[in-house]
């Protein structure tokens, strides 16, 4: 199924001068990584602490820009310029899910969104990823399956800061986008597990 992850090698390309810049000056790819679970954790610290203010909420999409280019560029330095390593791949795995629960976690404190459906949906993020993980332990690949990854996460999660920061505070609209957020969640999980087994029967 179709996710904003597969407009991923587009948005490389454009990145990859200025990876090839940090490269050279000796920027290292768990350097990159750990800057995006930094910023990602300053930005969930001010959501969490300003509930419904202004600057956090507009700049999260920002942030989460920031952040998807971030995770582009480090993946191309281990990749591009020999610097894969098993601590670069905790570090990516954990840093995903660290940064995702404290971006999001935050919008549960706001009273016009259920704290029930935004916990429900860090938690199927959370699974979905450990799904895709689970797929280079069983022997197939690192399974990025959609219709709801990483990137579109931070699509929904974006609009809703961009909503809330301007006061568009509908309980019933984000509640619709928190549930159909759920109801993608679950589908990808069950993709990420079905393509994976499907992968081994393949090989």
């Amino acid at each position: 199924m179709p996710t904003i992850y597969q407009l991923k090698s587009r948005f490389q390309d454009l990145l990859r001068p200025l990876c090839q810049k940090l490269a050279t000056a000796g920027v290292t790819a768990n350097q990159v990584t750990m800057s995006a679970l930094g910023l990602s954790l300053l930005e969930g610290a001010a959501l969490w602490l300003f509930p419904g203010a202004f600057l956090p909420l507009i700049l999260l999409p920002v942030v989460l820009f920031i952040r998807m280019g971030l995770n582009a560029i480090d993946g191309m330095l281990a990749r591009e310029h020999d610097q894969k390593s098993d601590l670069g791949a905790i570090l990516n795995e954990l840093g995903d899910v660290i940064s995702d629960a404290a971006l999001y976690l935050p919008f549960a404190a706001l009273p016009f969104i259920s704290g029930e459906l935004v916990v429900g949906l860090v938690t199927l993020a959370i699974i979905g990823e450990m799904t895709g993980v689970i797929g280079v332990q069983i022997g197939a690949s690192r399974r990025y399956d959609g219709p709801f990854g990483k990137s579109d996460r931070a699509v929904l999660f974006g609009l809703c800061g961009v909503l809330a920061a301007f006061g568009l505070t509908s309980e019933v609209f984000f509640a619709i986008l928190m549930g159909l957020g759920l109801v993608l969640s679950a589908v990808t999980i069950w993709n990420r597990a079905k393509n994976a087994l499907g992968e081994l029967e393949n090989k």
